[in-house]
């Protein structure tokens, strides 16, 4: 059983993650995190000494994980690009429904506002990107294309779903998303 001190560090990330990805790094203040996470106040900074900066580092690398678990899962279950874009797109049309289009990708938001300025998360960023493209573009190898060729079609599809994510977003819709998949 994992101990107390354990869970509440847990708490506390999984409160950044969901309002990062709903509402933004920069709307999210800490003490809506705390609040949200049911964490004693002086917990965030004990966890998290490098404050809201390295607690949003470990919500990056939280999403890059969940996210590539994922793509992992449906790159092993959808072995042709075609087959892996559709359950891709499913997926993420599903999720978006399922949050009533308020939450985005799991690092985009935050990214968007941290990104230079802030080296650790951009580090946490990049790290993120190239987990996910690991993960996808063996996918495309099986069409024959180089691994340099593979890597850039996995870049160009997150690319893609990032731009169709945010627009799913704004039109309430997940015709974006699906889009892709067509």
């Amino acid at each position: 059983m994992p101990r107390s001190s354990d869970q509440t560090r847990k708490r506390i990330l999984d409160a950044a993650y969901r309002l990062f990805r709903r509402q933004g790094y920069a709307s999210s203040g800490l003490q809506q995190i705390l609040e949200e996470s049911e964490a004693p106040r002086g917990s965030l900074y004990h966890y998290f000494p490098g404050g809201k900066e390295e607690l949003g580092e470990a919500a990056v690398t939280l999403a890059a994980k969940l996210m590539g678990e994922m793509l992992a899962d449906l790159a092993g279950r959808h072995k042709t690009p075609e087959a892996f874009v559709k359950a891709y797109c499913r997926t993420m049309a599903k999720w978006m429904e399922e949050s009533d289009f308020r939450s985005g990708c799991p690092i985009a938001t935050t990214m968007l506002e941290t990104a230079p300025h802030a080296p650790g998360l951009t580090r946490a960023g990049v790290a993120a990107l190239d987990h996910w493209i690991d993960i996808i573009a063996p996918v495309f190898t099986t069409r024959g294309v180089s691994t340099k060729e593979a890597r850039a079609k996995a870049q160009l599809l997150i690319a893609t779903m990032e731009g169709a994510l945010l627009i799913a977003r704004i039109r309430q819709s997940p015709a974006p998303i699906n889009d892709i998949a067509a």
